[in-house]
C-alpha cells in the first residue's frame, strides 16, 4: 500500500499548467510531409489497414516523436497535438494520416474482443440497455476514466454543434489529494473493485474483472478507473455489493477528479495523446443538429510504447492492459 505522496512530473496542477507545456504545434512542413506520404500510399492502393510503419516516409517527424514519447512516459503524461490540417480531407484520408502518426509513436493494440485497431467515437443512437454498447458509443457525458494499452490517441475529425468539452486530470495528483484528505480511502482504492467488461472480456474469463483502482508498482502509480462500469458490474450475482466505504472512496475520487481537471475544446484536426496509467479523461454530453450529416466524430487508437514501463501482474488479464502486458513479455508478434 502506498501511503505517501508522489512528486513526479505527471503529478501536475491544472491551475498553474501553461499552454506551452502541453500543447505541441505541428509545423506546416510536418503537415505537408504527412499529406504527401498518405497521397503516395493511396496512389499505390494501400489503405490504413494494410499500411505499416515502413510505408510512411516522415523524416521531419522523427525528433518530434521521440519528444512526444518522453512526454508520455516520464513527463507530464499527456499532450495535445495541434496543427494537423484536415479541412476538406475525407474520412479515409484522415484515418490514414492518423494511423501513420500512431505507427511512428507505438504499436496499435486491439480495442475490443473482435480485435479492431481503430475505433470511431461517435453516437450510435443506441443506449446502455444494449449490453455490448459502451459509453463512447453514446452522446452521454463520460465521467473520468482511462482507456486501454499504454496510451490512447484521439483525433477530432468533426466537433459537436454543442457540448463535448474534453477534460483530463492527473491520476497521480488525484491520489495525492485523496491521501491528504482521507488516507483511509486511499487504502480502499488500492484494494480490488469489480468492473463490468461490457462483453469485451478475454476468452474464457467472466464478464467482469477484479482490479484495484490504484496499484503502486516499481515506483509508478497505476490507475484503472471507470465508475460507471464498477456500478454496472453490480448486475452480476457473483459480484459483491459495494460497501459504504467503497462508495465513499469512489465519490471522493469523482469529486477530486472534477476539482483538479484541465478542460479544453478539441478543434478539427486536434489529437490528444495520454498515458493511461497516469491520466484519466472525461467529456461532457454533446448534441448535434439532426439535419447536419457530419456529427461529432472522433477517431481513436490504443498504443503500446517502446519506452513503456513495467506493468503489475494485476493487469495481465484485464481487457484494457493485457495486450501491453503481453508485449512486454515478448508474447505479441
Amino acid at each position: 500500500m502506498l501511503k505517501k505522496k508522489l512528486s513526479l512530473p505527471a503529478a501536475w496542477d491544472s491551475k498553474v499548467l501553461k499552454d506551452e507545456e502541453w500543447v505541441v504545434q505541428i509545423s506546416q512542413g510536418q503537415n505537408d510531409e504527412l499529406v504527401q506520404a498518405v497521397s503516395k500510399l493511396q496512389s499505390k492502393g494501400l489503405d490504413w489497414e494494410h499500411s505499416v510503419l515502413e510505408d510512411y516516409e516522415l523524416p521531419r517527424w522523427t525528433d518530434e516523436i521521440v519528444h512526444i514519447q518522453q512526454r508520455l512516459e516520464g513527463g507530464l503524461g499527456f499532450l495535445l497535438l495541434r496543427g494537423l490540417s484536415i479541412e476538406g480531407i475525407d474520412l479515409e484520408t484522415a484515418k490514414q494520416m492518423f494511423w501513420g502518426i500512431g505507427l511512428l509513436l507505438g504499436y496499435p493494440e486491439p480495442q475490443d474482443a473482435s480485435g479492431k485497431l481503430m475505433h470511431h467515437v461517435k453516437d450510435t443512437g443506441k443506449d446502455l440497455t444494449h449490453s455490448e454498447i459502451r459509453f463512447y458509443q453514446t452522446n452521454l457525458p463520460l465521467s473520468f476514466h482511462n482507456d486501454g494499452a499504454d496510451v490512447f490517441m484521439l483525433m477530432c475529425y468533426r466537433s459537436a454543434d454543442r457540448g463535448g468539452l474534453s477534460k483530463i486530470v492527473s491520476a497521480v495528483s488525484v491520489f495525492n489529494t485523496i491521501l491528504e484528505r482521507r488516507p483511509e480511502l486511499a487504502v480502499v482504492l488500492q484494494k480490488p473493485f469489480f468492473f463490468d467488461t461490457r462483453g469485451q472480456q478475454l476468452p474464457d474469463t467472466p464478464p467482469f474483472q477484479e482490479v484495484p483502482v490504484f496499484i503502486h508498482y516499481r515506483n509508478h502509480l497505476h490507475v484503472l478507473y471507470k465508475r460507471e462500469y464498477i456500478e454496472l458490474a453490480q448486475r452480476f450475482p457473483e459480484v459483491p455489493e459495494l460497501s459504504k466505504i467503497q462508495k465513499e472512496a469512489l465519490d471522493l475520487m469523482d469529486e477530486v477528479c472534477e476539482e483538479l481537471a484541465l478542460s479544453f475544446v478539441m478543434e478539427n484536426g486536434d489529437i490528444v495523446i495520454a498515458n493511461n496509467y497516469d491520466m484519466l479523461h472525461a467529456r461532457t454530453a454533446f448534441e448535434d443538429e439532426a439535419s447536419r450529416p457530419s456529427m461529432r466524430h472522433m477517431i481513436r487508437l490504443w498504443l503500446s510504447l517502446e519506452n513503456g514501463r513495467s506493468l503489475p501482474t494485476e493487469f495481465a488479464m484485464t481487457r484494457e492492459f493485457s495486450h501491453s502486458y503481453r508485449r512486454r513479455l515478448g508474447l505479441v508478434l
